[in-house]
């Protein structure tokens, strides 16, 4: 029974102290990939958000200077008491 409560508690840490991060670019255009890379990010600590933030692709694209969008990424990264999201796109 100890070993069970031991490995429960080091579950429970484990799962406070890591962090994910899940990403995958997708093709949404026959546009060539480009050299351009525009990003628009969110930060939410302790699960608060406060404000207004745009992740679009349109706003990640106008913020690397891009015209022409050939992939889009969405990356979360969480931590313990922050989680970002990131919408990253490329393109010319």
């Amino acid at each position: 029974m100890k070993n069970l409560t031991k490995l429960s508690a080091v579950l429970v840490l484990a799962g406070f102290l890591g962090s994910c991060s899940i990403s995958g670019p997708l093709m949404v255009t026959n546009h060539s990939l480009g050299d351009k890379r525009g990003e628009a990010s969110r930060k939410i600590i302790f699960n608060i958000t406060l404000g207004q933030t745009d992740l679009g692709a349109i706003t990640a694209a106008k913020n690397g200077g891009i015209k022409k969008i050939a992939t889009v990424d969405w990356k979360v990264t969480g931590g313990i008491f922050s989680t970002t999201y990131t919408t990253i796109v490329t393109g010319e």
